[in-house]
């Protein structure tokens, strides 16, 4: 499977995305009293909260004339009143008022999807109701645990959210796409294990006694005043399927046990990851990073914050431009390298979650 110059798993360059899974529709802090419009997997939504702060998420389209219930306003408790003509629906998507009659007709409905906020996220399951387990949530508890600190952003991607799971199961890029932050030279030739189960894959990668790149040596030297020499560093990537990748990382000062599990002389960061399609070519990216260090530290969180905004900057303007030849290419299969042993069980996975729901269809 991971032979040099193989073909890909599958001739499709991009997957469809499975229904039947929990994607985040967006942070917590976005979700508010004023309806918020949001595509996921090529539904548009109405986001708002209840007046008991309960987050819902409705079909952006009225009964009547599909007119965007996202423009409309919110009315009591509860319901969100259409912008065209008045029609209020509760938070179940059933019509609880029409203008100028009495007598609501029973199909006046707009679907309502299943809710869940956790870890600083509102997520939503677009898929069959009945199967929608809030502790299928992926777990990304590092976001709010008090035992961690940091922040993220979202970034609006136009490209297939599958190319964005291929680029962080791969890490390899970094030695070519950020050698100003955290790549390094020859980490392609590093070696990695790969591990998977029914609904993960975990790709681990260590790097002992090298120099630490730039974002790493300032990270060290805020924990460790004046720190120099060299490092043992540590990728450790969890995909969780449908697009959900906890991304551990980490240096510690070489040769002090970070391999064998002691990491109290390095600096552990997480890389938290989830990807949600908004259309077959294009999707939202919501990322957090991480740090269980200097939690006190306003300062350093910015300060990380920024720098990986940078870095996932540069990700997207390659990302981008391959959706531009994948597009002008339709013919063409992908072929893969070693290093894209990670990613193949990644669409493995995700083909097995479209063909249990009838829809393994190319989108390219």
């Amino acid at each position: 499977m991971t032979a040099t110059g193989s073909k890909a798993s599958t001739t499709n360059k991009t997957l469809g995305h499975p229904l039947n899974a929990w994607y985040v529709a967006a942070w917590d802090h976005e979700v508010t009293r004023q309806p918020l419009s949001r595509k996921i997997a090529n539904r548009p939504l109405a986001l708002y909260r209840t007046e008991d702060g309960r987050a819902v998420a409705l079909a952006d389209a009225c009964w009547h004339r599909l007119a965007p219930l996202s423009m409309g306003k919110l009315v009591g408790r509860e319901g969100i009143q259409c912008p065209y003509h008045g029609i209020v629906y509760n938070s179940a998507g059933r019509c609880v008022s029409m203008p100028a009659q009495e007598t609501i007709n029973p199909s006046a409905t707009v679907p309502s999807f299943p809710v869940v906020e956790r870890h600083r996220y509102v997520w939503v399951w677009l898929g069959d109701p009945a199967l929608a387990d809030p502790d299928q949530v992926p777990d990304m508890h590092q976001m709010d645990h008090p035992d961690w600190a940091g922040d993220g952003l979202t970034i609006s991607l136009n490209c297939n959210y599958q190319l964005v799971l291929d680029n962080l199961m791969d890490l390899t890029h970094e030695e070519f796409i950020h050698t100003s932050s955290i790549g390094m030279d020859n980490m392609s030739a590093v070696g990695f294990d790969v591990s998977h189960e029914e609904n993960t894959v975990t790709l681990s990668r260590w790097m002992r006694n090298i120099d630490p790149p730039p974002f790493y040596l300032k990270n060290m030297r805020d924990k460790f005043p004046g720190f120099e020499g060299k490092v043992d560093r540590w990728q450790i990537i969890r995909f969780e399927s449908p697009s959900t990748l906890c991304i551990d990382v980490g240096v510690a000062k070489a040769g002090t046990g970070a391999p064998e599990g002691d990491r109290s002389q390095g600096v552990n960061l997480y890389v938290m990851n989830t990807i949600s399609p908004e259309t077959d070519r294009t999707c939202h990216y919501f990322w957090g990073f991480m740090r269980n260090y200097r939690l006190e530290s306003q300062l350093i969180t910015t300060q990380i914050r920024q720098s990986i905004d940078h870095v996932f900057g540069e990700d997207q303007v390659v990302l981008e431009a391959q959706q531009v030849a994948i597009d002008a290419n339709p013919d063409y299969e992908f072929y893969n390298l070693n290093i894209d042993a990670g990613g193949m069980w990644v669409r493995r996975l995700i083909e097995r979650q479209l063909e249990a729901e009838g829809r393994l269809v190319a989108t390219v």
